[in-house]
């Protein structure tokens, strides 16, 4: 990941040089190889690059034939290539995957962004007439932020941080959307069928979906640089390491970094993600490298974190601490790549809760609601926690074409139906329990979903209440509605997070671009409304699911297990786990 920050339109523009400058450094964590910055008149676009594609050649600004269209980007456009050619009469001053950029503006305007098949955000200058672009990829894999001066200008920005202490407003850039000076305004560019939450009725072919993710993830594999995949042994993380495995050998990343695959994966000692994630790396063959941390080592990067990932949205705290912890030593190794699993569980309706969805059309509903919000989750967590040492985050699963294949499908093959043997995303697991070729182990293929936060190990989540508990008092709890208006802390934990955020960020626009509501194991607040029993344990670890997790609050017992394929406990008179269903499907 980059980091990009553009002032546009702004007043006393020599003067405001130094200040970009000083503002862009900011953001040199995101892009530590190089600095650029571009003025044209009242005008600058600053970059700091993270080199993953043409390293030698790739510095931004990039550039037009005869520098009239200037551009400043952060992300991956992983179709570049292709769309070189349908630019034959354009000349390309480097191989930058992002050097398409400003010659698809030049030939087909300002409608070109859907063509992109990647994650960006960017902004592009016309000097021709002073005009600019500025857009977010269609799901907000990138982070990207938007705020206008007293002076009449307009910034944009990676993150608050580059643009908060200048601007009298800002607020998140919608991901799917650009900016046009020239209509003043935004717009969504990016209009898939599933957007308008109408329920599909496309009939599920296992073999389609199987081929629809594996091309997601190879597409990611276009790298110059070392990288290696999060494989925390669950099932999204586990498949993309499987696939991974199977067609590195094949691409110009194993020419020149070898074709056998790093893994990575981070827990407290004997937590369930570090022994699971074990068994995965083996059973591939990855080179693995597991990182150990303490609650007290998270509790103390805490403050690091809330400045780099900018929320104080609980969750997202928790999971992305672990996360900042193990892409500093992932960083250390001389990675500066990772494919990660995030977007899985909101496509196809993986969090636990959705046991609880009452008919097919919430159930797609509340899936389409996961989606649209993912840019302020878990893509976040998955962008700013690596971004904080210059590692760059890729996640197959929210690929534009895959998100189109999986949403067209009939949600009643994703109904969590424990009668028939299919568990949270079967659809998914049973595309890829393949009986000739095994992609993972029967137990792993079909093990519960652990959230992050919660896999990393229990005691994590449980440590860092604790700590809240000891430096904010129920006094302080009486008065939170007094002092924080907005999205008002209603744990210790919650108020703990806030205050340090609001060190960082003060501003009332700067709570504002964080997500609130009541949510249960990190349902939306509509979802809350499928169980009564829900609003009175309003706590977005999965163990919050209380009748579905296997080690619910209350219900923490050791889960029986018959055999290596059969996972069952009853709770609350649920069964939890399956027999994984003796299913293959042959290539």
């Amino acid at each position: 990941m980059c980091g990009i920050l553009a002032v546009l339109g702004c007043s006393d523009c020599q003067a405001k040089r130094v200040r970009v400058l000083e503002l862009s450094r900011r953001l040199k964590h995101r892009g530590p190889d190089w600095s650029g910055l571009y003025q044209h008149g009242d005008c600058y676009l600053a970059h700091q690059r993270l080199a993953i594609i043409d390293p030698a050649s790739g510095d931004q600004p990039l550039y037009n034939e005869d520098k009239k269209i200037v551009v400043t980007v952060n992300g991956e456009i992983y179709n570049h290539e292709v769309l070189r050619k349908h630019l034959p009469n354009h000349k390309f001053w480097t191989g930058s995957d992002c050097d398409v950029i400003a010659h698809l503006y030049e030939e087909y305007g300002e409608n070109f962004v859907d063509m992109l098949d990647g994650m960006f955000s960017f902004v592009l200058l016309d000097t021709r007439d002073n005009s600019f672009l500025a857009a977010r990829d269609a799901i907000g894999i990138t982070s990207l932020y938007i705020g206008w001066g007293l002076d009449g200008s307009i910034w944009i920005s990676s993150e608050l941080k580059g643009l908060n202490d200048e601007c009298e407003h800002f607020e998140v850039f919608p991901p799917g959307h650009l900016y046009s000076s020239k209509t003043g305004g935004l717009r969504r560019w990016y209009n898939p069928p599933w957007f308008s939450e109408s329920i599909p009725s496309t009939p599920y072919d296992p073999l389609v979906l199987r081929r629809a993710f594996e091309d997601a993830v190879t597409k990611r594999l276009m790298t110059d640089v070392p990288f290696g995949v999060l494989l925390s042994g669950g099932l999204d993380s586990s498949l993309v390491a499987s696939i991974t495995a199977r067609h590195l050998a094949d691409t110009k990343a194993a020419k020149q970094w070898g074709a056998q695959l790093h893994s990575f994966c981070v827990g407290l000692e004997g937590s369930p993600d570090l022994k699971a994630a074990k068994e995965v790396a083996d059973y591939l063959g990855t080179v693995h490298h597991e990182f150990h941390f303490t609650v007290q080592d998270g509790i103390d990067a805490i403050e690091d974190v809330i400045y780099h990932i900018e929320t104080y949205d609980v969750t997202t705290i928790r999971a992305s601490t672990p996360m900042f912890l193990m892409s500093r030593k992932i960083k250390s190794l001389g990675v500066k790549m990772v494919i990660s699993g995030e977007g899985s569980d909101e496509i196809f309706g993986g969090y636990l809760y959705f046991h609880k969805a009452p008919n097919k059309e919430e159930f797609h509903q509340e899936t389409c609601r996961k989606i649209k919000a993912l840019h302020q989750y878990d893509c976040l967590r998955a962008n700013k926690s690596t971004s904080a040492w210059g590692v760059e985050a890729r996640v197959p699963f929210l690929d534009k074409e895959f998100i189109n294949v999986a949403m067209s499908i009939d949600p009643e093959w994703k109904m969590i139906k424990l009668e028939q043997g299919h568990m949270e995303k079967w659809i998914l697991r049973r595309a890829f329990d393949d009986e000739e070729h095994p992609y993972l182990p029967k137990h792993i293929l079909y093990r519960q979903k652990e959230q992050f936060s919660d896999g990393v190990g229990y005691s994590w989540i449980d440590g860092l209440k604790a700590h809240a508990e000891e430096h904010v008092t129920d006094k302080m709890m009486l008065n939170a509605a007094h002092i924080f208006l907005h999205n008002t802390p209603t744990t210790k934990e919650a108020y703990y997070y806030r205050m340090i955020f609001e060190r960082f960020f003060p501003q009332n626009s700067a709570n504002v671009t964080v997500p609130g509501g009541a949510s249960v194991a990190c349902s939306t607040a509509k979802a809350v409304e499928w169980d009564s029993s829900w609003s009175e344990n309003l706590d977005p670890s999965g163990r919050a699911a209380i009748g579905v997790h296997n080690l619910a609050y209350g219900e923490q017992k050791p889960m029986s297990v018959a055999n290596g394929n059969s996972m069952s406990k009853i709770v609350d008179g649920i069964t939890l786990g399956v027999t994984a269903p003796e299913l293959s499907i042959q290539s």
